[in-house]
């Protein structure tokens, strides 16, 4: 009596997956006998164990997690590799629609070091203790051209890097320079200016782009002529905060170099390990200052 192929009884009554009860399957764990399906196998020294034996440390090999693609920085590989730069993106417009249904709300927002200045009693400003104002400054924006320029750069920039260096990293990356071009901001520039604007984030981006296309062996000359045509607008324009663009541009730099240049056995440690030493100099820097205005 002939059956056709795949017909055979073995094969009608194949168990589900343990972990995908919906996909049949003919593999067995080696250690636990449970069944397991093509993504839940894991390579061992002889046939396939299911993740929970090797979480447990009683099998061989590394574990599914481990053999998912990877950044060029350690990041997963996701599926919407500029989720988070819309997300930055769409924060922004946020404040600035709302700073344009209330524009005093863009006083409560901006960066300000003490006001009235001294010799006068402040009453507002960082040194008064609205160390709030270091990071909200850096999503707040009043003018459409400035918000416009900001947010198409940070498109430009941000989604290439967010896909290089993966979120958690490129959201280091970038919340440590707005807040390094914040701090330099609130250190050097007068007490009574307000600056906001997410130009100090974005030109930390300018500086992790430079040197992860510098890693990669990238011609440089696109983004150097980029960075020196924004530089020149910086310098060249006296509303500009120059001191939130090169304190940005400075910690870009550094964390952008921690990210791609770590070695892989101590990754992690060495990338947000330059971004806490960053952002101790960001401490140090706003403790002087409010020393200074206080």
């Amino acid at each position: 009596m002939n059956q056709e192929a795949g017909s055979t009884p073995e094969a009608q009554n194949l168990p589900g997956c343990y972990r995908h009860p919906d996909r049949e399957t003919g593999i067995r764990c080696t250690r636990c006998e449970r069944p397991i399906c093509p993504e839940c196998m894991v390579s061992a020294s002889v046939g396939f164990q299911c993740p929970d034996c090797v979480r447990d440390g009683g099998g061989q090999g590394p574990a599914p997690a481990t053999a998912r693609p990877r950044t060029i920085a350690g990041g997963t590989v996701t599926a919407d590799p500029r989720l988070f730069t819309k997300i930055l993106i769409g924060i922004n417009l946020a404040l600035f629609i709302a700073i344009l249904g209330k524009p005093s709300l863009a006083d409560d927002l901006s960066l300000v070091g003490a006001y009235p200045p001294p010799p006068f009693t402040s009453t507002e400003g960082v040194a008064t203790g609205q160390y709030y104002r270091l990071v909200t400054s850096m999503f707040a924006h009043q003018q459409y051209w400035h918000i416009g320029f900001n947010m198409l750069s940070l498109w430009w920039l941000g989604g290439p890097l967010e896909a290089a260096l993966g979120r958690a990293r490129y959201l280091a990356v970038y919340i440590v320079s707005g807040l390094a071009g914040s701090a330099l901001a609130y250190l050097l520039a007068s007490p009574g200016t307000g600056t906001l604007g997410a130009s100090g984030a974005i030109f930390g981006l300018f500086g992790a782009t430079a040197v992860l296309m510098r890693r990669l062996n990238y011609d440089l000359r696109p983004i150097i002529a980029l960075l020196v045509i924004n530089l020149i607008i910086t310098f060249g324009w006296s509303s500009i905060s120059w001191q939130a663009h090169i304190g940005g541009l400075v910690a870009g730099l550094i964390t952008g170099y921690g990210m791609v240049h770590a070695p892989r056995e101590r990754r992690a440690l060495v990338q947000y390990g330059t971004c806490a030493l960053v952002l101790a100099v960001v401490v140090v820097m706003i403790l002087v200052r409010t020393a200074q205005l206080t």
